[in-house]
This record gives C-alpha cells, structure tokens and sequence, in this order.
C-alpha cells in the first residue's frame, strides 16, 4: 500500500469442500488470478494515465464518495514496478498457504475487503488526525497498493496458523488481553515494515484485520482447516 505523496512447501490441509464456493480447499489458482490482475491493471494504468483519468480509476482520495469505485480498483493498483514487484512477490510468500486453506471465493473476498478497509482507513484517520494540534500527520492525498490486502493475509497467519490455534486450545486470555495483544503486535509489525511514503495506518488496519479474522478462522472450510 503506497501513499500518492510518494508512491511505492506449505502443508497440504485436510478438509472438505465447501458446495457453496465452488472450488475445493487447496487450490494455488487465487494468487496466479491476482497476479495477473495486478499486471492488466498496471498496463490499464499505463493507458488510462496517457488519457489523463488515471487517478480518477485507480487512486482513492479523499472525499471517498467522489469516486467511490476506488475504493476496491486502488486495492490492485500499484505506484510502479518495485511497487508492483515486492508486492507479488509477498502475496505469493504470505498469501499461498492462506489459498490453500479456504477457497477461491473466500479468498478474492477477503483480499478485496481487506485492501478497502486498510485504504479507507488510511485516509479516514490521516483526514481526522491532521487538523489535531501536536500530531504530526498530513491528510494522505491519495493511496493505492495491495500491501494493506498482503499485511491482512500476513496477519491470518499468525493468528490462525496451528501453533497458534493450539496454544489457543490451551491458555485462557482475557478478551482485553486479546486486544491490546493484537494491537501492539500490529504496531509492531507495522513499524518494523515502515519506509518513507509507505501508508503506515493502512498496513497496521490491513495486519490488525487480519490477525482478527485468523483468530475466528473466517476463511476455514470445514473442521481441520488451520494453515
């Protein structure tokens, strides 16, 4: 996930398919799709920047109602090519054994409200912070990236892979224990990743999003689907 202002062998799970998603559980297709929509988007960002509506199709910006269709586009946009590259190649690292857990459907609609949720968020909060005296945040003039969606894959793993399920099965924390947890390893996780003109609340959104749907294993399909 960039900011406009500068821009940038997993185990085989035993589980049967879901008769509602349409695909069986373990299939690698997902991120081979993604993939190649990341590419015809940044060649369609390539033509439509020639044409001069580039942003207006691709980059979400405040106000979000103007063109609320970037709200999911921007997810699949990138800023350049190292953009587009360190992105692919983290959504095949983070991403491969998450697919091979749920199913096509499942998974599409997870990457694509996660991405929104972390893009949203970090205009949303940028936008309410900047005019607080003493807090150094600028409104974020536009955003776009799969990063958010990839922090939200990385985040389903650590809280729903079996270790961690297992540990669950055994030690009784309190919910608010659960929660400053989540919150601190997200703004952990987000600080040890961040980089000028990088979307810092988007990828600590995206990874806390995560971490709470591996938690509720929203994309398990049926009894033994721990990643």
């Amino acid at each position: 996930m960039a900011r406009r202002s500068q821009s940038r062998s997993q185990p085989r799970v035993g589980a049967r398919p879901d008769p509602h998603a349409g695909t069986d559980p373990g299939s690698s297709s997902p991120i081979l799709e993604l993939l190649v929509v990341f590419v015809l988007v940044f060649v369609a960002q390539g033509i439509t920047t020639l044409a001069g509506v580039m942003s207006a199709l691709f980059i979400l910006a405040p106000p979000l109602t103007a063109n609320p269709w970037t709200i999911v586009t921007s997810v699949y946009a990138h800023s350049g090519l190292g953009h587009l590259v360190s992105n692919s190649l983290a959504l095949l690292v983070f991403g491969w054994p998450v697919a091979r857990a749920t199913t096509r459907l499942r998974f599409h609609a997870f990457f694509a409200a996660t991405g929104a949720v972390a893009g949203v968020s970090q205009i949303v909060v940028t936008g309410a912070l900047a005019p607080l005296p003493f807090v150094p945040v600028a409104p974020t003039p536009g955003v776009l990236g799969a990063s958010g969606a990839v922090f939200a894959l990385l985040g389903y793993l650590v809280a729903s892979n079996r270790l961690s399920t297992g540990l669950a099965s055994f030690v009784t924390i309190p919910r608010w224990l659960s929660v400053l947890a989540f919150v601190g390893l997200a703004i952990a996780i987000t600080l040890a990743t961040a980089s000028p003109g990088v979307a810092l609340i988007a990828h600590f959104a995206g990874f806390l999003v995560g971490l709470v749907a591996g938690r509720a294993r929203v994309l398990a399909v049926g009894s033994r689907a721990a990643v």
